[in-house]
């Protein structure tokens, strides 16, 4: 696939610190679109290109700062949601792209929707799987509880990390941990953050096939920066995405969403397509992984559309 369809890759200096890697992909005439990837900071991946048809779409893959294949790997520092905005936009000018469609999954979805807020001039149309919305009750749910009446076990695997006595909150504690600990701390608080996402995102996994999972991703990228991003209130000031939806009038606007989605619940997507003019809301018998088949079908049908 990727030698048959990959126009350019490399590396774009965004900053004197970050480098991002970037692929485009597909037709260089194609529909163009930007991939947006989760976590934060869970990059971007080969399979992440099943969802396009490379003979008509043109597509912008890219790592997120910190994140998978940039440099520095799992840097915090100049690290926050207007910089990854702002790099989005020098992304885009160095491909000469004036008005992109973006697609956007989970913290994907939170990127892309303040994308199209501050430049809804160079967003032609959203693509939104398993909708966050970056504020309080979103982080709080996952990073706070919100899922130990279903996931009980994974949950308690999760907070009893953290020592009882900590005056720091869960994501701030385990951080710490990764950033400052001893190497052998740094490892576990990063697979144990990983592993509690990967348990309670796809249905009915078990032990086994989460650390499988687990170990495919660049999972010390995606605990730091989640962890960092969570901590941080996802440096958006609070209900800036609903407060702002007058904004997005003019973007047409699909909304995918598992209705047992146990990361981002299924009234964070009905939010938000309340809120909107301009949107189509499609719930799936799914949880929150796009691997989950009615996702995934979902997804792929309306691209190829």
């Amino acid at each position: 696939m990727e030698q048959n369809y990959t126009i350019v890759k490399g590396f774009l200096e965004v900053s004197k610190l970050h480098k991002i890697y970037y692929e485009v992909c597909g037709n260089i005439n194609g529909i163009p679109y930007l991939f947006v990837h989760g976590g934060p900071g869970a990059g971007f991946s080969e399979n992440d290109k099943r969802f396009f048809d490379f003979k008509k779409h043109k597509v912008i893959f890219f790592d997120q700062r910190g994140s998978s294949k940039s440099e520095p790997f799992g840097c915090i520092e100049e690290n926050n949601t207007q910089h990854l905005v702002d790099d989005i936009n020098t992304l885009l000018n160095h491909l000469n792209i004036d008005k992109i469609n973006i697609f956007g999954g989970s913290w994907g979805t939170t990127l892309s929707l303040v994308y199209a807020i501050k430049n809804p001039e160079k967003t032609k149309s959203l693509l939104l799987r398993a909708v966050f919305l970056g504020d309080k009750k979103s982080i709080d749910h996952f990073t706070n509880g919100g899922i130990k009446d279903k996931y009980p076990k994974e949950w308690n695997r999760f907070e009893n990390n953290v020592p009882i006595n900590s005056r720091q909150k869960i994501s701030e504690y385990y951080l710490s941990q990764m950033l400052n600990g001893t190497a052998e701390n740094k490892e576990f608080y990063c697979y144990e953050w990983a592993f509690y996402e990967i348990s309670i995102f796809k249905q009915e996994l078990s032990d086994k096939e989460i650390d499988a999972i687990v170990k495919q991703i660049p999972y010390h990228s995606l605990s730091i920066l989640e962890a960092h991003y969570l901590g941080n209130n996802c440096f958006i000031e609070e209900g800036y995405i609903t407060k702002n939806v007058d904004k997005l009038d003019s973007i047409p606007i699909t909304i995918i969403h598992g209705e047992n989605d146990v990361i981002c619940p299924i009234e964070y997507a009905q939010e938000l397509h309340e809120k909107l003019n301009n949107s189509v809301l499609y719930i799936e018998n799914a949880g929150h992984s796009d691997t989950e088949p009615a996702i995934e079908n979902r997804i792929i049908t309306f691209l190829n559309n």
